[in-house]
């Protein structure tokens, strides 16, 4: 049933999951899935749980290594990988009380990597919690459909953003000048890219906080293309 329950999910997202969708799949009745679940909100969160799961498993090896925050940085690109596999997982996240096992165990790793650092209970707290809800953040919207301008246009994701670059340059200049110097990388940039990016200017905080140095680029981390 989960594994079906996961299925439909991934293929429809979070609206098409109804008890219904789920018995035709089975082949069952609708009574029968009342055996297993109380509501589509316990199924939900036993679909997350079970998701999570495997990201936890999976991601385990990313946990030895010597660094911290670069432990924190791959644990991190794991979970925005899933994220972005699956839209609904990180929409269900925004959602989860923290109560949830495998959440909360995700939680708990990511936040003991931090507790090797000198940083206090309120610091690693609130770099766990900024993590996380940037990963998520940026997921889901990435995972949100292409506007329908780009739709319509019928051009490549590539020429489509060459044309918004166009875009940028025909601005006034002396009204938007930042707009003028970077509208080159806004014609070529990678959505990926720039998360990455993100990523690492909230570690490099973490990491001055804890009275590090910024990580050279060749360690754990890709250089800006």
């Amino acid at each position: 049933m989960l594994r079906e329950a996961i299925a439909i999910l991934d293929e429809a997202g979070e609206p098409a999951l109804t008890f219904r969708a789920l018995a035709a799949r089975l082949g069952g009745g609708v009574a029968s899935i009342y055996w297993y679940v109380g509501s589509r909100d316990e199924l939900l969160e036993l679909a997350t749980e079970d998701v999570m799961g495997g990201v936890l498993a999976e991601s385990e090896p990313l946990t030895h290594g010597t660094d911290p925050v670069a432990n924190v940085r791959a644990i991190a690109l794991a979970l925005f990988d899933e994220f972005v596999r699956r839209p609904w997982f990180g929409q269900f996240m925004l959602r989860n009380s923290g109560l949830q096992p495998n959440s909360m165990a995700m939680f708990e790793r990511l936040g003991q990597q931090l507790m090797r650092l000198d940083l206090t209970p309120k610091q690693r707290f609130h770099a766990v919690s900024s993590v996380v809800s940037y990963v998520v953040g940026v997921a889901i919207d990435l995972a949100e459909p292409p506007p329908k301008e780009y739709l319509e246009s019928g051009l490549a994701p590539a020429e489509f953003l060459r044309v918004l670059g166009d875009r940028w340059r025909a601005l006034d200049p002396e009204a938007f000048p930042f707009a003028h110097q970077v509208a080159d990388e806004m014609a070529t940039h990678d959505d990926v890219d720039v998360f990455r990016s993100g990523l690492d200017l909230l570690l490099d905080g973490l990491r001055l906080q804890a009275g590090l140095r910024p990580a050279p680029l060749d360690v754990g981390r890709e250089p800006s293309r």
